[in-house]
């Protein structure tokens, strides 16, 4: 599909906090634009390929390491 360009007039502020995401995510303001879109558009077309990219991420589960947990549970949840 052929990209065109389009117009938009957005607050400073949130032109701003758009640019600070998109750095954040590695891509750009057009693209978080054209996710967004295409979430609020009714999603993804090919909705299986989707979904197996999705089971895949799940699939890793907490196998991930984000971090060192230097916390134990009862400290998070004391009052």
């Amino acid at each position: 599909m052929a990209n065109r360009n389009i117009t938009l007039s957005l607050p400073e502020e949130l032109v701003r906090k758009a640019k600070v995401l998109a750095a954040e995510r590695d891509t750009s303001v057009s693209a978080l634009v054209a996710e967004l879109v295409e979430h609020m558009a009714g999603g993804v077309d090919d909705y299986d390929s989707m979904w197996e990219k999705e089971i895949e991420r799940m699939s890793g589960g907490t196998a991930m390491k984000v971090g060192d947990i230097t916390w134990t549970r009862d400290e998070l949840h004391r009052r």
